[in-house]
């Protein structure tokens, strides 16, 4: 990607989130461990999906697609941000920084248009079950996903081309632990409107627009288990939308919260960014997948198949 009009820096410096030797030992140790149980999860969700054939519905397609996001949307910061930590190397060229603006947006948009979607589906499901296999069929979930991801990449273009058009001659000190549109305008020889309200507008208004849905179509769906006359179903339907809506809400919020303003310096922007790049990606796999029984019957059933064929090789 060319540099922006007046560009003299070449890297950028990425601060991170401590300078304090041993905060920074706490920080890799604890990043390292969610991310590696973040890769562990997602994956195991996407091989049990596409391995049980019982779990090849709407509802699983959508879960799978999630899990390949959070992988992808945690490995766009965490990776290099435990390299930083362990070679104590901050640097990164503005290439690579603009092209991590691009896919931090790029996979983030995509899981916010899929976690809208995801709560679509079990409104659906819920609220209007006679319609469900019409309305949520084969045809329209493929659509669906492709909608997600080409959203998303528009979303990515939109975020990334005006941050990479600013020009920028120093000094050259991100303050955060990877590179995104705010830290880098503040950085800019000259601020520019069109950048600054592509941020509002763009992923403050995406990440508000959905968490409204995502809350509505929760409200209904809670309308709907209400009227449930069991009350251990409406006990264990609470539970399950309780939890989505604590994992929504720590994805949706803090991305509203940085991005519905004016860039500006706060401390706390990067100890808020942890909550929506780490932490949602590591908890999803527990809320969305290992509180479901049918997924842990069929990853056990998905173990006992491996141990079962090492077995037989064995003999």
């Amino acid at each position: 990607m060319a540099l922006g009009n007046g560009t003299s820096i070449t890297q950028f410096i990425l601060q991170g989130i401590s300078s304090d030797p041993h905060v920074q030992i706490i920080i890799f140790v604890l990043f390292l461990v969610m991310y590696l149980f973040t890769l562990a999860g997602n994956l195991l969700i996407v091989i049990t999906i596409y391995v049980d054939s019982q779990l090849h519905s709407p509802m699983y397609f959508f879960l799978c697609n999630l899990s390949l996001l959070d992988l992808s949307f945690s490995t766009v910061t965490v990776p290099r941000t435990l390299v930083n930590y362990l070679t104590q190397s901050k640097t990164i060229s503005f290439g690579d920084c603009i092209a991590q603006v691009f896919f931090l947006h790029f996979f983030g948009g995509t899981e916010c248009f899929n976690l809208t979607l995801m709560a679509y589906d079990r409104y659906v499901a819920i609220c209007n079950p006679l319609r469900y296999n019409t309305i949520m069929n084969r045809r329209a979930c493929l659509v669906f996903v492709v909608f997600t991801w080409v959203g998303g990449f528009i979303h990515a273009c939109a975020q990334a081309f005006p941050v990479s058009q600013l020009p920028f001659c120093g000094p050259n000190e991100i303050d955060h632990f990877f590179c995104d549109d705010h830290p880098l305008s503040l950085l800019a020889c000259s601020r520019t409107f069109l950048s600054e309200s592509t941020d509002m507008i763009n992923t403050g208004t995406l990440s508000l627009s959905c968490f409204l849905i995502v809350f509505i179509s929760y409200a209904y769906i809670i309308s709907a288990v209400l009227k449930i006359r069991s009350a251990e179903g409406r006990k264990k339907a609470f539970s399950t939308c309780a939890s989505h809506l604590m994992v929504v809400t720590l994805f949706f919020g803090p991305s509203a919260f940085i991005y519905m303003r004016p860039p500006v310096t706060f401390a706390g922007d990067k100890l808020i960014s942890v909550f929506y790049t780490i932490v949602t990606p590591w908890l999803n796999p527990f809320i969305y997948a290992l509180r479901n029984e049918k997924v842990k019957k069929s990853m056990m059933k998905l173990g006992g198949r491996k141990v079962s064929l090492s077995g037989v090789h064995m003999n």
